[in-house]
């Protein structure tokens, strides 16, 4: 595109998406250009499924038109441009050099990669950079160092009660946490028992519109060979969409997604869950906003206490804790792998085609619509990618590569830290395993299942429950330190010679048979590439 004289070149990543973000504070429509681009190689960074290579483009489109609707000047290039290919630090270099604005203006990238390849491309381009924090946020990296200084370890409820009384969130009168207690979870933690789900309102569907269409299109022709379907795609991709999925779940069914945040169904992916993450994460919606609504709710008597709670815990608290986390970690969380995990990850993850209920129902639906809440994420493909010993480097990968809400800041630590352990207790002070019974009891999974979760070995034994045993009996030594594994580790002591050798005998079947042969085939040169590899 020919344009005249640019005083900055304003950059939007994909997961930018905010009109109020600081990249815009002094915008000039006259002189100022907003540079955005469609990436085929930030889609191969993680060989991403597509509905997340969709909800990126769809939603980077509806933003571009907005601005495009407001008056503001765009260099956008879709992903059918012929140099779709080019890495997007090479692509902006190259843009800095034709177009030679007189400063590169964009918000900190929310990944470690590419603050520093943006940073370096605006560098060789010739041009001045003007990097700003991000003001979603409601944690800056500068007041998370304060709360970790001269702390031995790192606890994300003490942060949390933290950010509560800085934004006055769920306080009472006397400044204290409403009703009492500061964390309500021990009252959320339900199942459906055998009856199912209570009555329930099915989430807000989205059409996609002719702009959105263009996206998914898009993605099928360019994407053809990569896991995923896109037939079901609703997802909100505008901001005016994204705040009437919010209204949506406040009225329909955040007052239940406290009791039962922690349950699973069959065929049911949705129940009382928020589909939020994305919108936020591309930051089509406020945190503030969506605490705000959630507190409104409570204040009027329309949602409980401990519901409410809940949610705003994960992203007040959690949220934010995770961002903090990674960016006072990185680059070297990234090789974290403390329990020395080093198994490849089993191909069936890619087609969910396996004899295990429970993974299969997760990840297919994972696949055809991008998405899991986070019991089937941390308890269902993370529990078992940890039981089986695969590299947690593998298992981020596969987690940023088919959410839609996955960006690495919020995806890595919750994969690598939260579900894999292999940080060796920053996020979490403990292992979270368990045998088959936990799914069982959470899920009616188990019924329709050919395997039974209450037998650890034999043909009919239940994976997890194998695995289970067997990940304590490899990692005694190391867990007998945690007093939090106490309890798990006196079970094991129960174990007589007999049960452990079939435990052990068992798993090495289950471990050669899933963890034998590469990944995936495909046609890239390896179906989890990195910059890092």
């Amino acid at each position: 595109m020919e344009v005249g004289p640019i005083r900055h070149l304003i950059v939007v990543l994909g997961d930018q998406l905010d009109p109020q973000s600081a990249a815009f504070d002094d915008i000039d429509a006259a002189q100022d250009l907003i540079w955005m681009a469609e990436s085929a190689d930030e889609a191969s960074q993680v060989w991403s499924v597509k509905p997340r290579i969709a909800m990126f483009f769809a939603a980077m489109r509806q933003f571009a038109q907005g601005l495009e609707s407001c008056g503001y000047r765009l260099c956008y290039r879709r992903i059918d441009a012929p140099e779709s290919n080019e890495p997007l630090d090479v692509a902006l270099a190259n843009s800095v050099r034709r177009l030679s604005p007189e400063a590169v203006v964009y918000v900190e990238p929310g990944e470690w990669r590419l603050r520093a390849a943006l940073r370096e491309a605006v560098r060789q381009g010739g041009c001045v950079v003007d990097q700003r924090e991000d003001r979603h946020f409601l944690c800056s990296q500068a007041e998370f160092a304060a709360h970790t200084a001269g702390r031995k370890q790192l606890r994300m409820e003490y942060f949390y009660r933290e950010m509560r009384r800085r934004h006055r969130v769920l306080l009472a009168a006397d400044g204290g946490p409403e009703g009492g207690a500061w964390n309500h979870d021990a009252s959320n933690r339900k199942s459906f028992g055998r009856k199912g789900p209570p009555a329930k309102t099915e989430p807000r569907a989205f059409a996609p519109d002719a702009l959105t269409q263009s996206a998914l299109r898009d993605v099928e022709r360019h994407f053809a060979d990569r896991p995923g379907e896109l037939a079901a795609f609703d997802w909100p991709v505008t901001r005016s969409e994204a705040l009437l999925a919010l209204r949506d779940f406040i009225e329909q069914r955040l007052a239940l997604f406290g009791d039962y945040q922690d349950a699973m169904w069959t065929d049911e992916p949705w129940l009382y869950h928020s589909r939020l993450s994305a919108a936020l994460n591309l930051k089509l919606l406020n945190p503030l906003e969506v605490i705000a609504a959630a507190e409104q709710a409570y204040r009027a008597g329309s949602a409980p206490l401990a519901a409410v709670e809940g949610f705003v815990r994960q992203i007040l608290g959690w949220r934010e804790y995770v961002r903090g986390v990674y960016w006072q970690s990185m680059p070297g969380y990234l090789e974290r792998n403390a329990l020395g995990a080093t198994a490849l990850l089993p191909e069936f993850f890619w087609s969910g085609e396996t004899d295990m209920q429970c993974l299969r129902q997760t990840l297919q639906q994972t696949l055809r619509l991008g998405y899991a809440h986070h019991i089937q994420r941390l308890m269902v493909t993370g529990l078992f990618c940890l039981l089986l010993g695969v590299d947690p480097r593998r298992v981020h990968e596969w987690y940023l590569a088919v959410y839609v809400d996955a960006v690495e800041w919020v995806e890595l630590p919750n994969t690598l830290g939260m579900s894999q352990y292999a940080d060796g207790g920053v996020m979490a002070s403990k292992p979270y395993v368990a045998s088959g019974r936990y799914i069982q009891r959470m899920s009616n999974y188990c019924s329709s299942c050919r395997y039974d979760p209450a037998q650890s070995s034999g043909e009919r034994a239940c994976p997890y429950t194998t695995l289970y045993w067997d990940f304590l009996l490899r990692h005694e030594s190391e867990l007998r330190s945690n007093q939090r594994m106490t309890m798990q580790l006196r079970n094991l002591d129960r174990l007589d010679a007999q049960a452990r050798n079939a435990i052990e005998a068992r798993s090495a079947v289950l471990r050669a048979r899933w963890t034998a042969s590469a990944p995936l085939k495909t046609p890239l040169k390896t179906p989890l590439k990195s910059k890092f590899s």
